[in-house]
């Protein structure tokens, strides 16, 4: 006779609250029990926990977890359980508020406007405002300066069309527009800067192969020709993003874990961001591009219940 496996049924909410509450009490706590249920609940489930916990304990479930854990491992679940919207207002914030370097401040910025859907970054900036009483675009403006704030801004306040329809006419004149612009060096230009802030992402693919086809080679390799810019490394970011942002996590993780020490800031980010869009596609491309898996090098370069919850997030 044949057998099937039964799903695995998730408790109530009232029941994960009352084993968090547990897990957090009393002289020890149980990590193990935290990263169990926090790693395998949906955004949904994770808001309805923090909620119900609220109300329940007339605290907010945050609380808990500062005064318990520490390091990476509170960072990366304090990431983790909120609603994404609130995560990517809370990520903007720490880059216009605390000192990071500008570099890394500005690919902050750029992933999450670049990364998630129109209607996604419409709810971060909803966010950010009820939040902060100020406007996301506001704070970047404020943070930022020349070209880095004349790029940054428009692409976090754009709201892309996500339709697949395509127009070649279109696509052949602004293909030409970027050539024109690149190679006359002027990187800031008003068209480059709309091309990019404002069409489609099909779009976008649609313009980037004609100037592949037409010219020879891909816009990146041209945008390079200056390779310790940091506004083009910006820009070259911005395109992978766009238009294969698998490319662009494998690369932002390998970095984070290269050398001797490890850019837990990054690995974190990346994967508590990426873990319910797209994390199969980068570990596949990561596997391909080092032939190692991500899972391997995360082992050698973190440890604890830090590991442990990275891991579940990817799915080990």
């Amino acid at each position: 006779m044949a057998t099937f496996a039964v799903p695995q049924q998730i408790p109530p909410v009232a029941e994960d609250c009352e084993r968090l509450r547990k897990a957090m009490q009393g002289w020890g706590t149980d990590e193990n029990a935290i990263i169990s249920i926090l790693t395998h609940r949906n955004a949904r489930q994770r808001c309805l926990i923090r909620q119900t916990y609220a109300e329940k304990y007339g605290e907010d479930f945050f609380k808990p977890l500062q005064d318990e854990l520490s390091g990476d491992f509170l960072r990366a679940v304090l990431l983790w359980t909120p609603h994404p919207a609130e995560r990517d207002a809370l990520l903007a914030n720490e880059v216009t508020t605390k000192k990071h370097s500008a570099a890394h401040n500005h690919l902050v910025i750029m992933e999450i406007a670049c990364t998630r859907t129109s209607r996604e970054l419409f709810q971060v900036r909803e966010d950010y405002h009820a939040r902060y009483k100020r406007s996301l675009e506001e704070d970047i403006a404020y943070h930022t300066t020349g070209d880095f704030r004349k790029l940054l801004v428009p692409l976090v306040s754009t709201y892309r069309y996500e339709g697949a329809e395509v127009d070649m006419t279109v696509a052949n004149s602004e293909a030409k527009i970027l050539q024109e612009k690149i190679s006359e060096k002027d990187y800031n230009h008003d068209e480059l800067i709309r091309i990019l802030t404002t069409r489609s992402k099909a779009q976008l693919n649609a313009i980037f192969k004609v100037y592949n086809d037409q010219f020879g080679h891909p816009i990146n390799k041209d945008l390079k020709k200056k390779p310790k810019d940091e506004y083009l490394g910006l820009v070259r970011a911005t395109i992978k993003c766009l238009t294969c942002p698998e490319k662009y996590y494998e690369k932002a993780l390998r970095l984070s874990m290269k050398g001797l020490g490890t850019t837990e800031e990054t690995l974190t980010r990346v994967v508590v961001t990426r873990a319910e869009v797209d994390m199969k596609s980068i570990m596949e491309q990561y596997q391909l591009k080092n032939s190692v898996p991500l899972v391997e090098d995360i082992k050698g370069d973190t440890s604890g219940d830090y590991l442990a919850t990275l891991l579940a997030l990817i799915g080990q």
